[in-house]
């Protein structure tokens, strides 16, 4: 019997406004790392891609939900599910238990499964409001649950894209890429490493997978950059040189934001970073006396320095409430690093996250405050990384709070938004590697370039609403420095530059009236057959359909868009051009999907005239992108094609 799967995040509303701890939200940005700079800080709505993830990977019948109000939570469970996960952090705990309520009343037979980092609950805490607990890699568990044979790794990826918004305006879209899930660098405060026991899962094994994802967005867009999501992804070297090769190989200049350490990071040139397209790490700063392994290596001042020069953006996380720490301290160790000029900077509290060995130290030595003792649930609500949880030696947790506070502000007072540091950062970069030997780091000098001009509307804003008047004219003056560079902006640019403050300043006003601060509902439904796309099964049936020796038809539906993309591979002759032509046309007619055709690995020297398939869907060229390779100016039948059909770009 087939089972249905709903997997699903909390629902929302979601923020402090709505009785949640202060950093909890949609946002990882606005809300953590750009908290204190309001209408500067760059946006972007952070989805639960791990449901996508594993949706894409089952076989049963499943729907996605991100953000749902409780109404359409309610609307979806009397469809009728089997199974209904929800991915949960520690600190929305509170709202699990709410919708669990709303399980049990309006879809009473459904199993409850629960899954993400807020399972480092006790089981005693959680089985009142599960059937199942999911502590491990999420598609190995639920295949299992629902009955279904395991399959290898790499699974397969789907295409996740979020936009990051200035003022309101999209600047870049970023594609997720999951390498890998935990770490083996067993920091003492760190869920993410001991939920996994400091194993590190290779949801990509090797280098060549890591940019065969990335080669896919592609195809679907040029211009977006990456995501690498992997607690440390520099630490497997022999990975990390893999996938250097790779990038290297294509001869494609890639953007990507990383996670990595200090000790990782030590294993490598800057060149060798900047050619895999590394241009932004997350490093852990931590605190100059915390002794962490993963900090051992290169100095960070030297490191933060060398990539500062090169154009490689650092977001740094530093720790409040260190034993050692006094405001003294802290101030100092926040001075060091203000120096080093990161582009974007958290400050987190040391917090006791259960199953770490800082939460096993704290209740040994009988160090957290009677308040969260007496009263574990409100801990749990407050578990955000804003609130002091345990005694300290000098300070009361009124002064820990006010500390962290006062980095958010200072950092944001003393260097300015970080929109603005990041563009210091590329034209940094620029004038180090434009006139470089290597042509792969000028091409990256090139893409700063290209970044630096887009941004150039935003200088106005910055210069007349920065948060004091010294990080007003340093905004100025880089404008300046910019123009020596790469010359003055055009008049389409400078009527930009008043438009955008408009929007900076509509963007202050959406804040502080709390406007469209919220999502609204993502529904993606897998393998649904009432919402099946009419002719899906001529799709899905194509590559055995069209069976040639020397040619193959990949398929992949794409759910989300209820999009097919067929990448042809191999060689195909003008007797066989026709017949796949008639069939796709056959499927077009009867469906209204869209069709990305993927031409970039046919054999071009054993190829003939493709005239027959341009024929045969002429008539649906509007829901026809095509994906082509370099040889396009040149090959007659690509010339062709292009004249018909647009390039696909998301």
């Amino acid at each position: 019997m087939i089972k249905k799967v709903l997997l699903t995040t909390v629902c929302r509303p979601m923020g402090p406004k709505y009785g949640d701890a202060p950093s909890v939200g949609y946002e990882l940005l606005y809300r953590q790392v750009t908290r204190a700079q309001g209408l500067f800080s760059p946006r972007t709505v952070n989805i639960q891609f791990s449901l996508e993830y594993i949706a894409e990977n089952l076989d049963a019948p499943t729907v996605v939900l991100q953000y749902p109000s409780k109404k359409e939570f309610i609307r979806e469970l009397k469809k009728g599910y089997d199974y209904v996960g929800i991915s949960f952090l520690m600190a929305i705990f509170h709202k699990v238990k709410d919708m669990v309520a709303l399980i049990r009343e309006h879809a009473p037979h459904t199993k409850i499964v629960l899954g993400g980092y807020g399972t480092v609950l006790s089981d005693e805490e959680l089985k009142p409001y599960g059937d199942f607990i999911c502590r491990e890699e999420g598609v190995g568990f639920m295949r299992r649950l629902l009955g279904e044979p395991e399959i290898p790794m790499p699974y397969k990826h789907p295409l996740i894209v979020s936009w990051l918004k200035v003022f309101g305006w999209k600047v870049s879209g970023t594609g997720k890429i999951f390498a890998g899930l935990g770490c083996p660098n067993g920091c003492d405060f760190c869920c993410t490493s001991h939920f996994f026991k400091r194993k590190h899962i290779k949801l990509l094994p090797d280098g060549q997978d890591i940019y065969n994802v990335a080669e896919r967005y592609l195809d679907m867009d040029p211009s977006l950059v990456f995501l690498i999501i992997d607690e440390d992804f520099l630490l497997n070297k022999k990975r990390a040189l893999q996938f250097r090769d790779a990038v290297m190989k294509s001869g494609k200049t890639l953007s990507i934001f990383a996670f990595s350490s200090v000790k990782a990071i030590s294993q490598y040139t800057v060149e060798e970073i900047l050619e895999m397209g590394i241009d932004g790490f997350w490093i852990g700063y931590e605190g100059t006396r915390s002794g962490y392994a993963k900090q051992q290596g290169r100095p960070i001042d030297e490191i933060l320095t060398e990539f500062r020069e090169h154009g490689i953006t650092i977001l740094t996380s530093m720790i409040v409430g260190f034993d050692y720490q006094t405001p003294e301290v802290v101030a100092q160790e926040f001075a060091g690093l203000m120096k080093l000029k990161p582009a974007l900077g958290q400050y987190l509290i040391y917090g006791p996250v259960p199953g770490t060995p800082f939460n096993e130290r704290v209740r040994k030595e009988n160090l957290m405050h009677e308040k969260w003792v007496q009263n574990p649930t409100a801990m749990y609500r407050r578990a955000d990384g804003f609130t002091t949880m345990m005694k300290h030696p000098t300070l009361s947790p009124a002064e820990i709070e006010g500390l962290q506070q006062w980095c958010f502000e200072q950092d944001f007072q003393r260097l300015g938004p970080s929109i603005y540091r990041v563009l210091e950062t590329q034209l940094l970069g620029y004038q180090k590697l434009k006139d470089s030997p290597n042509p792969r780091l000028r091409a990256k000098a090139a893409v700063y370039a290209t970044d630096l001009r887009v941004a150039l509307p935003v200088f106005l804003a910055g210069r007349l609403l920065g948060p004091n008047a010294a990080v007003r004219q340093w905004i100025g003056e880089l404008e300046q420095r910019i123009h020596a560079e790469l010359g003055r902006p055009p008049l389409t640019q400078r009527f930009q530059s008043v438009l955008a403050v408009g929007a900076a300043l509509w963007t202050g006003l959406t804040l502080k009236l709390d406007l469209f601060q919220h999502p609204k509902l993502i529904r993606t439904p897998y393998r649904l057959p009432s919402e099946r796309w009419k002719a899906f099964d001529l799709w899905e049936e194509l590559p055995q359909k069209f069976s040639l020796p020397d040619f193959s038809i990949r398929v992949d539906l794409q759910h989300a868009k209820q999009q097919v993309w067929l990448r042809l591979e191999g060689a195909l002759s003008a007797a066989h051009v026709e017949g796949l032509g008639q069939r796709l046309h056959d499927s077009l007619a009867r469906s209204k999907s869209r069709l990305v055709l993927d031409l970039s690995k046919l054999h071009w020297n054993k190829t003939d005239d493709l005239r027959p398939l341009a024929e045969k869907l002429a008539a649906y060229r509007s829901r026809i992108r095509l994906v082509l390779p370099k040889l396009s100016a040149a090959h007659p039948s690509l010339i062709l094609l292009a004249s018909m059909f647009r390039h696909y770009q998301g």
